[in-house]
């Protein structure tokens, strides 16, 4: 008896809230991507404890493209965006991931891109590859993670 009572006022105690409930949530500025967003469940980028995790961006060739640069160049400029929202920028950044459904044919193209957005010296990049991505047709998914400079710290 008396262990229930116990289970059942620290079950009614209010929790701490964990690093995510406490982080700075960015979300998509458009209307209806954030509808979608919020009913799959995903940000796009969390901010917490002075670091900033964006989620993957999928690049993909728009209809009748065939230059993967350009595909790579509009997810670089998207997750730039989120990276601004988040209060931070590109020179930020200490990890990339990507995940290639072609890595041999990709890979050239995509660290061409790369370097436009990212200079000198290189941040750890894992480049992995997979059979697929939940964006049809994608060729490459970008995450990354960066640290808010010490004095803009939230």
């Amino acid at each position: 008896m008396m262990l229930s009572m116990i289970s059942a006022l620290a079950a009614a105690a209010p929790q701490p809230a964990g690093a995510r409930q406490q982080a700075v949530v960015v979300m998509p500025e458009d209307a209806r991507q954030r509808q979608m967003q919020e009913q799959i469940g995903w940000a796009d980028a969390v901010v917490s404890n002075g670091v900033v995790y964006v989620s993957g961006v999928p690049a993909y060739l728009a209809s009748g493209e065939t230059d993967m640069e350009v595909a790579f160049a509009r997810a670089f400029e998207a997750i730039g965006k989120t990276l601004e929202r988040a209060g931070v920028s590109w020179s930020d950044v200490v990890e990339l991931r990507t995940y290639h459904t072609n890595p041999g044919a990709q890979i050239d193209a995509f660290a061409k891109v790369k370097s436009r957005y990212m200079k000198s010296p290189p941040p750890a990049w894992s480049a992995i590859g997979t059979s697929g991505l939940l964006q049809p047709g994608a060729l490459v998914e970008i995450a990354v993670v960066a640290h808010v400079p010490k004095k803009d710290r939230r």
